[in-house]
């Protein structure tokens, strides 16, 4: 069972990588952004530790963390965006790790375990993989897929997509980088040849 580190900024497309690789073989996804929902919903520790940080404006009606309003925040000035990583990474790092173990409790299951996750460089979760796939997309079409998936603004895309690693930098650790640049008949026909 091979770990694979699957990283990208911010709308580079990974969720269609991720997609198509589970139609071509037997992988468990491990969704570094869903375990970030997960660890800051009301009761869990991390939540306790944002508000006390952010404060109440970024509740809901609910008492839920609005994650829209906290994005504002934190894309908006780096030592919030910093006190929020320092907050949630060792957590989402954390339930990764006990994931792993559970999953190679039964190895026979899965052919790969895929840890989908932007900031798998910046979280230092890229300790833990055999090998490092980088989906590249252009910059345009990065803004594009943000402003549609998140409803947001340019300008708060762009914030976004400079709050991460730069291209350059990302590429220097990726064992294999995958073109998002076409179409997903063109993404596929990657995927197989990497998979062979």
């Amino acid at each position: 069972m091979k770990i694979i580190g699957l990283t990208g900024g911010s709308g580079s497309g990974k969720s269609t990588v991720v997609t198509i690789l589970s139609e071509m073989t037997t992988v468990y996804i491990i969704d570094a952004d869903k375990i970030g929902h997960k660890i800051i919903l009301k009761g869990n520790p991390a939540y306790y530790d944002i508000i006390n940080y952010f404060g109440k404006k970024i509740l809901k009606e609910d008492g839920e963390i609005d994650r829209k309003i906290l994005g504002k925040i934190v894309f908006s000035d780096k030592n919030d965006l910093k006190k929020l990583n320092e907050i949630t990474h060792y957590r989402i790092k954390e339930y990764i790790i006990n994931t792993i173990k559970e999953i190679k409790k039964t190895p026979s299951l899965y052919k790969y375990i895929i840890i989908d996750a932007a900031l798998l460089i910046e979280t230092g979760l890229h300790t833990l993989v055999d090998e490092i796939w980088v989906v590249y997309a252009r910059l345009e079409d990065r803004i594009k897929r943000i402003m549609e998936r998140d409803n947001i603004s340019e300008e708060q895309a762009r914030r976004r997509i400079n709050s991460q690693i730069s291209w350059e930098e990302l590429k220097k650790y990726a064992n294999r980088i995958i073109y998002n640049e076409k179409n997903k008949e063109f993404l596929k026909e990657q995927l197989i040849s990497i998979l062979k």
